[in-house]
C-alpha cells in the first residue's frame, strides 16, 4: 500500500513505467466525478493499456452528456476515446438491463482476446468490480414479472413500506440494508420471491472479501468532501440542459419513463421538468442532492477495500493526472 504520494517524486519517465509496469489489472475506484475517466485515460496513454468501464449507466447508447460518458467514437467495433480502446461504454439499447453478471462475462471476453495489454478499470459501479475480482453469488436473475411485482409494491407503500416489508421475509436483510436504498430492498425481496428463500440464506459471504492484491492494483480517489460537493455541483449544472435534452427526446420516440435506461440517476428528474411537474431549478437541485447522496453510498462502500492506494485530494489543484499517473505505477510495480 502507497500513502502521502501526493509528494511522491517517481524516478522513473513515462516510457520508463511503460516498460517496467506489472501485469495486474490497476483499478481506479471512488466516488462520482472525482475523475476516475481522465486519470484512466492518462494511465493508458502511460502504459499502452485499454480501459474497461465498470459504470452502470454509461453502457447505454445515447445517454451521453447525462452520464459524463467519455466522449469517443466508434471505428472497427471499438470505442475509442483520444484513440484509446474504452470497453463497455455506449453499447447497450436503452431498453435493456445490465448486471453484474454480465460485467463479468464481457470483460472475460475482452481479456481472452489479448491477455498482455494492460488493464484499467474505471468505475464507481462497485458491485461490478466486486464481482469480477472477488466473485459474487450465483442468484437467481431479475425477471420482468419479478420487477414489475416490486415496482408495484413500492408504488403502493412507498420505501419505508418497502422496507418493512422486508424485514417481515428476511430480518437480518433488512438490518443489513438502509430503509433509503430502495434498489438493494427491492432485491433482497425480488429473491425471496424467485426463491422462497430469504436472501441472507442464500449469500456465502463473498460479499464481505477482499480482492487479493497480487491479483490486481487498487486505487481509491479520496477527495476532501466539500471539494467533491463542489466538483459535483458544478458538473450536475454542466450536463443537465444534455441530459433534459437525450430524455425529451426518448420520450418523443415513444419510450416510456419507465425504460431502464431512463431510470438512471437525474433523467427521472429531468422528466419531471420536461413535463411541467418540476421547475429546472428544483429539478437541478434534486439531481444536485441525489448526486452527492450517491457519492456518499460509494464511498462507504470503497472504503472496504483497505488494501488500496489511496490518493488524498484536498484541493482542485491536487489533481494533476500525469503525477497521479506515475505515482500509481511506480506503486503498483512494487
Amino acid at each position: 500500500m502507497c500513502w502521502g504520494f501526493l509528494f511522491y517524486q517517481s524516478p522513473y519517465t513515462a516510457s520508463d513505467i511503460s516498460y517496467n509496469i506489472s501485469m495486474k489489472p490497476i483499478v481506479l475506484c471512488g466516488p462520482t466525478a472525482s475523475g476516475k475517466t481522465e486519470l484512466a485515460l492518462e494511465l493508458a496513454r502511460q502504459t499502452g493499456g485499454m480501459i474497461i468501464s465498470a459504470d452502470s449507466r454509461q453502457v447505454y447508447k445515447r445517454l451521453t452528456i447525462g452520464t459524463a460518458k467519455p466522449q469517443g467514437v466508434w471505428q472497427n467495433g471499438q470505442y475509442l476515446v483520444d484513440g484509446i480502446a474504452y470497453h463497455l461504454v455506449d453499447f447497450l439499447e436503452v431498453t435493456d438491463i445490465f448486471n453484474a453478471g454480465d460485467f463479468c462475462t464481457r470483460v472475460h471476453s475482452l481479456t481472452q482476446q489479448d491477455p498482455q495489454i494492460p488493464l484499467i478499470f474505471a468505475g464507481g459501479t462497485g458491485m461490478y468490480l466486486h464481482a469480477y475480482f472477488v466473485g459474487m453469488d450465483d442468484l437467481p436473475a431479475s425477471t420482468p414479472q419479478s420487477r414489475k411485482q416490486l415496482e408495484q409494491l413500492l408504488q403502493q407503500y412507498g420505501k419505508e413500506g418497502l422496507h418493512q416489508l422486508l424485514r417481515q421475509k428476511d430480518p437480518l436483510s433488512a438490518t443489513q440494508i438502509p430503509v433509503g436504498n430502495v434498489q438493494r430492498t427491492m432485491r433482497a425481496l425480488e429473491l425471496y420471491l424467485l426463491t422462497g428463500k430469504p436472501a441472507s440464506e442464500l449469500k456465502s459471504g463473498q460479499f464481505f472479501k477482499l480482492p487479493n492484491p497480487a491479483e490486481s492494483h487498487w486505487v481509491y480517489l479520496d477527495w476532501a468532501r466539500d471539494v467533491l460537493a463542489e466538483r459535483i455541483n458544478t458538473r450536475t449544472k454542466q450536463i443537465f440542459p444534455g441530459m433534459c435534452a437525450e430524455a425529451r427526446q426518448l420520450l418523443l420516440e415513444g419510450f416510456s419513463s419507465q425504460t431502464p435506461a431512463l431510470k438512471s440517476l437525474g433523467y427521472p428528474q429531468a422528466i419531471e421538468c420536461i413535463r411541467g411537474t418540476l421547475s429546472s431549478e428544483n429539478a437541478l437541485e434534486k439531481i444536485t442532492t441525489l448526486t452527492r447522496q450517491y457519492a456518499k453510498r460509494q464511498r462507504t462502500w470503497f472504503n472496504r477495500y483497505t488494501q488500496a492506494q489511496r490518493i488524498a485530494l484536498n484541493a482542485h489543484a491536487d489533481f494533476e493526472p500525469k503525477k497521479l499517473a506515475q505515482a500509481i505505477l511506480a506503486c503498483a510495480n512494487r
